[in-house]
């Protein structure tokens, strides 16, 4: 028996080493090794805009404070931007290809990418597109280059856009299982959908302004990009008259169909390259490392810090995906205590959130607005909380297609007391008082906790409402006639006053600048995530070491995860909600 338990003894102990020695050297690689390296970029090069693991414009910074380690990642939208402004001064790159782009990015952010692209054409420096197939948005940004190819046998979308919703009164009623609401807002449509079996005509109002004013946008910016009336471009869509490659060609939404090999013999020639001989490249990302880890900034030490709040809005820390308040007031405060940090750009892409932890947020707006200036960019979404976070600045900048407002508040109760009936189950409360029992999903909403809930709506409401009224010098008449949960376009944004004015990132870092005399300034990106060792563990990627959601989004896949997400994100929201009204989903 003792020798048995030596042995066993032993092959623990020489597990346990295997594991430190495993985990130590991954620990080393991570220290030593990979974010840290840089890529050859090589003469006469060309740079491939892949940005399909593009997902959010901060890419973000993490303090491991287990073990000391910290981590800046350089793959965000911002640092594809940078890359591609100092592409347009590097003697190497001589142009930029777009082969078979796909990516998940929203139209604001292609926007930026366009308007990064437009610039760096202004050089003399070539874009070339090309695609097995176009779908619409990906020609939305395609649409920039100098030359664009397509597949002989590929496929053109270009048809305008919709927005579909599902409705569920039927399935509630059927299954016995029901969503109780408490709202505030006419246009609150998150909520329609358990209450109605079609779209209210005021719901129909605002997501078609929404579609035409955001499809007005593309329009014109594709408009410039290839010489084409927007009227000529609506008829085109609405006849699909270029869904086939010869007919996009026709009509000169592409100028050559040929095939891949075609294209790059094309960029041989620009580049004067043999035609038996690869041309040199490097991927953007690869690029964006190079600039972020060996560019030298300017000597200024003034500096404006730009405060990413990217996702719904939450309690805790956060992360890239969501807006957590510590993390949020721990920038804020940062950035406020900071000296050399002269303004803050908030860059906001929410579709808001906690209600509570908004406010927690707008508070620390309030209070580092008496240091300095918060100047506000709004990406995709700045939208219900996303917003309240964002009324307070002292200047709001979005682009055309930014959706924004839904200032509005809603929140949702589960209840399966038909279900339960249904199946034979009762429920019965004992309390000692009149109102101790909470909310229970087996019992039917009773009339005082439903006064209870519309009344903590109806005060959150009115605090959104004149949180807004305040911050954009209006009365809570006008505010609450152009708020009640509906969702505007930027463009429309800055006609009703919700918005100061039409631009991008770049535009609120000059206009904070600006307002504080400083030509010249360093920018210093927030947040900084606190993590633990169990985190960075997950960040490895390693097999064994994934996530529950990392498994199921693999055996899934990504739409169908999606679908997961959205009810777990419904069925884990906790106090009133101020959020974007409902999943905009624009095809």
């Amino acid at each position: 028996m003792r020798f048995l338990g030596n042995v066993l003894a032993t092959v623990i102990g020489l597990f346990v080493f295997c594991m430190i020695f495993f985990f130590g050297i991954l620990f080393i690689g991570a220290l030593f090794g990979g974010d840290g390296e840089t890529t050859e970029v090589k003469s006469n090069s060309v740079i491939e805009l892949d940005l399909s693991k593009v997902t959010t414009d901060y890419a973000g910074k993490f303090n491991y404070k287990d073990f000391d380690y910290f981590d800046a990642r350089h793959d965000g939208l911002a640092d594809v931007i940078k890359a591609i402004e100092a592409a347009k001064d590097d003697s190497d790159i001589k142009g930029i290809s777009i082969l078979n782009d796909n990516s998940d990015l929203g139209m604001a952010q292609i926007k930026t990418v366009r308007k990064a692209l437009d610039d760096f054409k202004k050089s003399g420096k070539f874009v070339l597109a090309y695609g097995n197939t176009f779908s619409q948005k990906e020609y939305y940004l395609n649409s920039v280059a100098n030359t664009i190819y397509i597949n002989p046998i590929g496929e053109m979308e270009f048809k305008g856009l919709s927005s579909e919703l599902l409705f569920f009164k039927d399935f509630q009623d059927k299954y016995g299982i029901k969503m109780e609401v408490i709202r505030h807002g006419k246009y609150k449509s998150a909520v329609e959908p358990f209450l109605e079996n079609k779209m209210s005509e005021a719901n129909r109002e605002q997501l078609t302004a929404l579609l035409n004013s955001v499809w007005n946008s593309v329009l014109t910016d594709i408009s410039i990009s290839r010489n084409i009336p927007t009227t000529k471009l609506n008829e085109i869509a609405s006849q699909l008259a270029a869904r086939t490659p010869e007919m996009a060609k026709a009509q000169h939404l592409v100028d050559k169909v040929a095939y891949e090999d075609i294209y790059h013999d094309d960029i041989r020639k620009i580049l004067k390259v043999d035609t038996d001989k690869d041309y040199n490249t490097v991927k953007i990302l690869d690029y964006a490392n190079n600039v972020a880890t060996t560019s030298t900034e300017n000597s200024s030490k003034n500096k404006i810090a730009i405060i990413y709040a990217q996702g719904e809005i939450g309690s805790g820390e956060g992360d890239v995906n969501v807006v957590g308040e510590l993390s949020m007031r721990r920038s804020l405060q940062d950035a406020r205590k900071d000296d050399k940090i002269k303004a803050i750009v908030l860059r906001i892409d929410s579709p808001g959130g906690n209600a509570l932890t908004s406010d927690l947020i707008w508070r620390e707006i309030e209070v580092t607005k008496k240091v300095k200036p918060v100047i506000v960019s709004m990406g995709n979404l700045a939208a219900s909380g996303g917003y309240y976070i964002a009324c307070n600045a002292n200047r709001i900048f979005a682009e055309n297609n930014t959706i924004t407002g839904s200032i509005g508040v809603f929140g949702l109760l589960p209840n399966f007391t038909a279900l339960t009936t249904k199946m034979g189950i009762n429920s019965e409360q004992v309390s000692t008082n009149q109102n101790a029992a909470e909310y229970s999903v087996f019992r039917p909403l009773a009339d005082n906790y439903r006064f209870i809930a519309q009344e903590g709506v109806e005060k959150i409401y009115t605090t959104f409402v004149t949180r807004v009224a305040t911050g954009r010098r209006m009365s809570f008449e006008q505010v609450d006639a152009i708020a009640q949960g509906r969702v505007w376009s930027g463009a429309e944004a800055v006609k009703i006053g919700l918005v100061d004015k039409i631009g991008g990132l770049d535009d609120a870092l000059q206009y904070a600048a600006d307002l504080v005399k400083i030509k010249n300034y360093k920018t210093q990106n927030f947040p900084v995530y606190e993590k633990d060792f169990q985190d960075y563990l997950g960040s490895l990627g390693l097999p064994f070491m994934k996530t529950k959601e990392s498994f199921i989004k693999e055996e899934l896949g990504e739409e169908n995860y999606k679908v997961i997400e959205q009810i777990r994100r419904v069925q884990t929201k906790k106090g009133v909600q101020a959020s974007l009204p409902f999943e905009i989903n624009i095809h």
